[in-house]
């Protein structure tokens, strides 16, 4: 196989530094894991560790295709040299997070704040992998390398959700160390002040529902006025239409009754 292009060897280098960041989170994982005591959250980190292990295969399976060696590190010399430097960095990358693993078991000062504290380390590790495939990504589009670009977006938008799961566990953890560590006594004007806010939430829906009532209610009468008013005034109207014609009735009646008196007086004189 030919070297690599420039372009190719600037992709390489990129997703090497991607592929060194999957190795090493998937050795972090497995020991969170093993620390994890919330069932739903570990099943989350086991889902991930799935997602990190193809991460790798795939990064390092495109690496391989632009005519690289999928390693933890771009190292510049002999060929021989290189590849010792990569040798030793790579298992680097992983003593690492092995080393990670007890010391993140001490860390903390109860079971609450431990789980806490891995989830603040997996929200940074997501942080930096989303930075890295933000970066690769550009550099692939600029490079109108297609088929890098859409790995490239497709692991981002899964460390993008696991970030996001991260972000919204942090804040539970914290309040679970708040229960394990800090005593009720000192938690208590908080909780009141939680209360408070509830209530007054609770209030205030309740207020707008009786608002509502009422304004449906004062439409409903206000529309049964309305059509009983129309009703009245259409009644009126037909009692004052029936009034009129029959008092034209009348007016006509008349003068046919004075023409019949005129005409009978007509025929008397006419006899006498």
């Amino acid at each position: 196989m030919a070297d690599p292009s420039v372009a190719q060897q600037k992709l390489i280098q990129y997703l090497n530094e991607a592929y060194g960041l999957e190795q090493r989170l998937e050795t972090a994982l497995q020991a969170h894991i093993g620390m994890a005591s919330n069932a739903p959250y570990r099943k989350r980190l086991r889902d991930h560790l799935t997602e990190t292990k193809r991460h790798g295969r795939e990064v390092g399976k495109r690496i391989k295709q632009l005519g690289g060696e999928a390693t933890t590190v771009d190292a510049p010399g002999p060929a021989p040299v290189a590849e010792a430097a990569q040798a030793v960095l790579g298992g680097a990358q992983k003593a690492v997070a092995l080393a990670q693993g007890p010391l993140h078991a001490l860390r903390g000062t109860s079971d609450a704040e431990k789980q806490l504290k891995n989830a603040k380390s997996e929200y940074s590790d997501e942080a930096e992998e989303i930075a890295t495939y933000s970066a690769i990504e550009a550099l692939a589009e600029a490079l109108a390398d297609r088929d890098t670009q859409r790995l490239a977006r497709a692991i981002r938008r899964e460390e993008e959700r696991m970030r996001s799961y991260l972000e919204k566990e942090i804040p539970r953890f914290t309040r679970a160390v708040v229960k394990a560590e800090i005593p009720a006594s000192q938690r208590a004007k908080a909780g009141r002040r939680r209360g408070r806010k509830a209530a007054a939430k609770r209030t205030a829906g309740a207020t707008a529902g009786k608002a509502r009532t009422t304004r449906s209610s004062a439409g409903t009468r206000s529309n049964g006025s309305t059509r009983a008013a129309g009703a009245r005034a259409s009644g009126r109207a037909k009692v004052a239409t029936t009034r009129s014609t029959t008092a034209a009735k009348r007016r006509t009646s008349k003068p046919k009754a004075r023409s019949r008196a005129t005409a009978g007086a007509a025929r008397a004189g006419s006899r006498a």
